[in-house]
């Protein structure tokens, strides 16, 4: 869907695919691309939460723009509505459902010098949102992409859990499904990076009962809600504490969880780790290559292992 969107429309609905009354555009984008100039994509980070969150660079490019590939333009028409802005650019409906279809069309328009702005409802478009599928046909053609920074979900989360962040991960939703989101979390079992999770408000309980399980009810974690809305709410403590707070509260609104990664394990007796270095070499790994894995693993000396792997044959 096309469409050209202006801040006070009489009569239109934020609950409607389309809009009661045509979009007037406003001024012409002041940085329209002349022909035989190189186009580009711009992935354009939007408020999570506060309209005031948002930059003078976005907003810049959402009036100057030729095209803006919104994941909802319903979305988008509120935004500009709380900006007090007209988009009189392009702006095309680009979402999950739609992007394998509509990614070529697009590219071609920014090799024609077209500039492309990418929103999506919010935060950083391609991070949990559709826009992977753009830079990575922008990339292979050639085509210029940049990015104008902004809010951030998950890193607005892992700043608030109180867990450590000088390393971290992002994973995501984790499956729905209760046998694939416990496969899911056993390839998290020796994670030491903190861990930033998304999830729906009505999946929060099962998920939290799911990472409990797996990492041990004395984990820290954090539960992240409506992050800069008006009833932001962070809880922080052990996974059973926040499992507790999930069972007995109804939960709503956008959730981040943050997760403390795996503890450092005891290096324990160099013996200790010889049975796994001859579980290894039983699999037909050479005994040097065995050893100095498991000792990187384990935190122990390979010289001291090695000496007590011989030992005990």
């Amino acid at each position: 869907m096309d469409q050209q969107l202006s801040t006070s429309p009489a009569g239109s609905s934020d609950d409607a695919g389309t809009f009661d009354e045509p979009w007037a555009p406003a001024a012409e984008p002041a940085a329209r691309a002349t022909e035989g100039q190189p186009g580009r994509i711009v992935l354009a980070a939007t408020p999570i939460g506060n309209v005031g969150d948002a930059s003078p660079r976005l907003v810049e490019l959402l009036t100057t723009a030729d095209i803006v590939a919104a994941e909802d333009t319903r979305r988008l028409h509120r935004l500009v509505q709380n900006l007090g802005i007209a988009v009189p650019g392009r702006v095309i409906s680009y979402h999950e459902h739609n992007e394998a279809a509509k990614t070529a069309e697009l590219l071609d328009q920014v090799r024609a010098g077209k500039t492309l702005v990418m929103v999506t409802d919010a935060g950083m478009p391609s991070v949990s949102d559709p826009g992977f599928r753009l830079v990575e046909g922008a990339v292979a053609a050639g085509l210029t992409v940049t990015a104008v920074p902004g809010p951030s979900a998950v890193l607005t989360a892992l700043a608030l859990s109180g867990l450590p962040t000088d390393r971290f991960c992002f994973e995501g939703f984790l499956p729905r499904k209760a046998g694939e989101r416990a496969s899911r979390l056993s390839e998290l079992d020796a994670e030491r990076r903190t861990m930033v999770f998304f999830e729906a408000p009505h999946r929060l309980e099962p998920m939290l009962r799911a990472l409990r399980e797996r990492f041990g009810g004395d984990r820290p974690a954090a539960v992240c809600r409506e992050l800069t809305k008006t009833y932001e709410e962070v809880i922080r403590g052990p996974l059973s504490h926040l499992l507790q707070w999930a069972e007995t509260n109804e939960v709503r609104g956008e959730i981040a969880v943050v997760v403390g990664g795996a503890p450092e394990r005891e290096p324990g007796k160099t013996e200790d780790h010889v049975a796994a270095v001859n579980g290894l070499i039983a699999q037909g790994i050479r005994l040097k290559e065995a050893v100095a894995a498991v000792a990187e693993d384990a935190k122990v000396s390979k010289r001291e292992l090695y000496s007590a792997v011989l030992a005990a044959r």
